[in-house]
């Protein structure tokens, strides 16, 4: 069965990939997934979007990469969320969420599959890591605010 990748998939591919796999993992979890689409020769037009879509997002080399995070480093980050009268939050900090305070605060655009968030509960000064490149690491302080 062949099919167009959607999502990074380990072992098989990259987003915009055309990709040869068996018929029951196609049918069965790819596509019901979200993971991959059916190929199609109109499929072939929403490859090329794609692929432009995460060439965007993409970091081009280990210099790019350290000029990332230390513009990530540099930035004052604010995330806000509801929180008690003790200072708990209702919920708490997800990846989307961070991603949004970067982008808010001027950063580049991230993919919230590489933000590393643990246990942000409550309100105060907080850290996460931001996995920029495989060999690079960004170490970002949040400050969580009530609304």
């Amino acid at each position: 069965m062949k099919l167009i990748l959607t999502a990074v998939i380990d072992g098989l591919g990259t987003p915009g990939d055309i990709v040869e796999v068996k018929a029951g993992y196609g049918r069965n979890f790819l596509i019901p997934q979200g993971f991959a689409m059916p190929w199609s020769p109109g499929g072939e037009k929403q490859i090329v979007a794609i692929k432009r879509a995460r060439d965007a997002r993409e970091i081009r080399d280990l210099g790019h990469a350290r000029e990332v995070r230390d513009q990530l480093q540099a930035l004052a980050i604010i995330v806000t969320a509801k929180a008690g009268d003790t200072g708990k939050l209702f919920g708490s900090v997800t990846n989307a969420d961070v991603v949004a305070a970067v982008r808010k605060a001027g950063g580049p655009l991230l993919d919230k599959r590489s933000v590393e968030v643990h246990g942000i509960k409550t309100l105060g000064k907080h850290r996460a890591v931001v996995r920029v490149h495989p060999d690079v690491q960004a170490t970002i302080n949040l400050e969580v605010v009530t609304v």
